[in-house]
């Protein structure tokens, strides 16, 4: 009987044009030509007897069949990765790749020691292969669910079922105008004035939680912290910054702190990891060291 299970080549190129949502930009990734790739996805769809995706000028498309086929390949791969570290941990080394994801504007954060354990890490697993992405709350959320990442730190307000939420620490935000906002200057700025200003929102907030931070619309939307910091320092809007990440523009007298006592909140930040890969010994490891970094 001839063998249905295709090369596992072909479903790391499948995956891989799917996370780009097409072949063109999944060419760097895999450094294969969109002619190849194309290739590679006819024969991948040949051996299966179905078609996977719909590409053209109306755009890539998975197929209903193709949809079901991807997350069973993000389980095979995941799975498949997770037997390749273990064979390597029973030989006494770690090797492979740890996908880690964080969000941004983490890097100037002293209560994350981020820089420090992947600093350890390395230099104690020299053979594993570190892949680090930025990503936005849900995005690390979702790409940890499907095991496109490992591991990830961030500050995730709406949980996801089968993920585990490790605590690390809680990062400040205040709410900022720049010295070009007419609220700068002022003082003893009554809650309401300042709820009228055009606001800066996230796009990962929802409704309930822009009104949490004291806003019932926001005037701009951002998908990071340093589009946060561009449109607040314009002087056309006010927006909430990590008090880490906007320290810098205060010192210089371009950034101030509105209603501290009224305006503000904790970001509480996590590790995350898929339930049922705590004791994977890449990701074990990663958390050993963390969890060392945080002690000290």
């Amino acid at each position: 009987m001839s063998s249905v299970l295709p090369d596992l080549k072909l479903l790391r190129i499948f995956t891989a044009v799917v996370r780009h949502q097409g072949f063109a930009a999944a060419q760097q990734e895999l450094n294969l030509s969109t002619s190849a790739i194309s290739t590679y996805m006819s024969q991948l769809e040949n051996q299966l007897g179905i078609v996977l995706c719909h590409r053209g000028r109306g755009g890539f498309t998975l197929t209903s069949k193709g949809e079901l086929f991807y997350q069973e390949c993000l389980r095979l791969l995941g799975e498949m990765e997770s037997f390749e570290r273990y064979s390597a941990a029973l030989k006494g080394e770690l090797r492979g790749t740890l996908n880690l994801g964080v969000l941004d504007a983490v890097v100037g954060d002293s209560a994350l020691p981020l820089a420090d354990v992947i600093g350890a890490y390395s230099q104690e697993y020299p053979a594993v292969h570190l892949y680090l992405s930025v990503q936005s709350p849900h995005e690390l959320q979702m790409a940890v669910m499907e095991n496109r990442l490992d591991l990830a730190i961030g500050a995730f307000f709406t949980r996801m079922n089968g993920l585990v939420y490790q605590p690390l620490y809680r990062e400040q935000h205040w709410l900022y105008c720049s010295e070009r906002h007419s609220l700068f200057k002022a003082r003893r700025i009554p809650a309401e004035v300042i709820t009228q200003q055009r606001m800066v929102g996230r796009g990962y907030w929802s409704q309930a939680e822009l009104a949490r931070h004291g806003f019932k619309h926001s005037a701009a939307t951002v998908e990071s912290m340093e589009a946060q910091l561009i449109l607040v320092l314009s002087g056309a809007y006010i927006g909430y910054l990590p008090e880490h990440y906007a320290q810098h523009w205060v010192d210089q007298g371009k950034l101030r702190v509105l209603s501290p006592a009224t305006f503000g909140y904790q970001a509480p930040f996590s590790l995350i990891l898929r339930r049922g890969r705590l004791r994977e010994p890449l990701i074990q490891a990663f958390r050993d060291l963390l969890k060392v970094q945080f002690s000290k």
